[in-house]
């Protein structure tokens, strides 16, 4: 038994002498092709509404030119990271509905239009990722993928998000102050 403790402990060290931060990640742009159906697990494009916002901006979205300007940010080799779609549609909810990362996470593992509006087919029990893998997320895309982002979001919305982009510059911060 104590030959079998050692051998364990033997194979862990190595996996846990390279430390998390200095791993390559490799992108990885889409999810696998499932082919297969499986006949327990029901599809989510055939449970949810058509019409619903979340599906028919997941339609709109040119995901591919989102993922094209981000793909020189990872390796091609070692480590997987997390889908760039499932990323940024992460942080495309966590704006929509201004929760903290923790919170984003949480509540895609629960709503089945966010599962689908990341890309995924069928529901997932278990969460996306840990949520200090959002913050890694945004480090890594910085600002120049960030603009990929909003880019995209422009060219969905038209007139009206640029409209919005100017309302929201020149807008004047309400700020009172209680002791006058």
């Amino acid at each position: 038994m104590q030959k079998y403790r050692e051998k364990r402990r033997f194979a862990e060290k190595p996996s846990q002498s390279i430390p998390y931060r200095k791993r390559k990640t490799a992108m990885k742009t889409a999810s696998p092709p499932t082919n297969r159906h499986d006949l327990f697990l029901p599809r989510l494009e055939d449970m949810l509404n058509p019409r619903h916002h979340l599906v028919t901006l997941a339609s709109a979205i040119a995901w591919s030119e989102i993922e094209a300007p981000l793909a020189r940010l990872y390796a091609s080799e070692d480590r997987p990271a997390k889908p760039v779609r499932l990323m940024v549609s992460l942080l495309i909810l966590k704006q929509l509905r201004n929760f903290s990362d923790e919170e984003t996470v949480a509540e895609w593992q629960e709503y089945a239009y966010w599962q689908y509006f990341s890309g995924e087919e069928t529901f997932q029990v278990r969460p996306p990722c840990d949520p200090s893998e959002m913050t890694y997320f945004r480090r890594r895309i910085g600002e120049s993928g960030i603009e990929a982002i909003l880019k995209a979001s422009i060219t969905i919305h038209g007139a009206a998000a640029r409209e919005a982009e100017i309302i929201a510059t020149v807008q004047e911060k309400n700020i009172t102050s209680e002791g006058r």
